[in-house]
């Protein structure tokens, strides 16, 4: 992971734990990846069976292929960024760019 990818995930997850998460539980982890085409995105998402709950392939109105894979996992830095990796290691092959990762949030009622 870049060090600028690195920075970005470090300010999320400090903004996380201020909002309150729950860092104790697994979450699904989404991340994020952006193709020319759709053979790219669906090879991709092919490369993760089994360390998926969710992986979606869908056409964005630019013509472009998004890929949206969820991982259940801790949110840790170290675990995001190791995924992050593995995740980069397979997109880029296939002409996929990262888009980065997040996780959704449950607010509280008092």
């Amino acid at each position: 992971m870049s060090s600028q990818n690195d920075d970005i995930s470090s300010s999320v997850l400090r903004q996380m734990k201020a909002g309150g998460f729950d860092f104790t539980q697994i979450h699904p982890i989404e991340f994020y990846a952006t193709f020319p085409d759709e053979d790219g995105a669906r090879q991709a998402a092919g490369q993760f069976r089994g360390e998926s709950i969710n992986a979606q392939v869908h056409e964005r109105d630019d013509g472009a292929w998004h890929l949206e894979l969820s991982k259940v996992m801790f949110a840790t830095h170290r675990g995001i960024g190791a995924f992050e990796q593995a995740f980069e290691a397979v997109i880029s092959p296939l002409g996929g760019e990262v888009e980065g990762w997040g996780v959704r949030q449950e607010r509280c009622v008092a």
